[in-house]
């Protein structure tokens, strides 16, 4: 089947969100499995104008779309910036270093979680409204995939 540069782009940015690819010999053979011919010097285009990159995982290396790698990238220094994690029953607190609430705020925002209503930083602490009181520990167990940081617990547990 002939696509449209287009399409085939569109195709090739569905099938590497949706599976693991490592290689241009395997998004090659997805490709011919839905019955898309592509040449590899027309494939080997295709990635580079989407800036899709191979980035390394722990099990090898795998597609990502720029806004993936950049993402990743993204969450480490984020990861680096956050000093604890506090929880009541109503809302959550990250304090970060100093003067760095407000990326790590942007970055909570971009994450589009449901739970999180949304967030107010100011220079080392991050304020987290979620969704309902109801929300807290999803909203907690979302925060720790950032990364193990220090200390996460509650609030009620720090002594106030």
């Amino acid at each position: 089947m002939k696509l449209t540069k287009q399409q085939r782009q569109l195709l090739i940015r569905e099938i590497i969100t949706s599976k693991r690819v490592a290689s241009q010999e395997e998004l090659s053979r997805i490709l011919r499995q839905s019955e898309i011919d592509v040449t590899q010097a027309t494939l080997s285009r295709d990635l580079r104008e989407m800036r899709i990159i191979r980035s390394p995982e722990d099990d090898g290396f795998r597609y990502v779309l720029p806004e993936v790698a950049e993402g990743r990238k993204i969450r480490r220094v984020v990861h680096e910036e956050i000093v604890q994690i506090l929880a009541n029953e109503s809302i959550v607190v990250i304090k970060t270093l100093p003067g760095r609430a407000a990326g790590v705020g942007v970055f909570i925002d971009h994450l589009k979680d449901s739970n999180i209503l949304g967030t107010v930083a100011g220079n080392d602490t991050v304020l987290i409204v979620p969704t309902s009181i109801k929300k807290i520990k999803e909203v907690m167990g979302a925060l720790r995939m950032l990364g193990e940081v220090p200390k996460v617990q509650p609030l009620e547990a720090v002594g106030t």
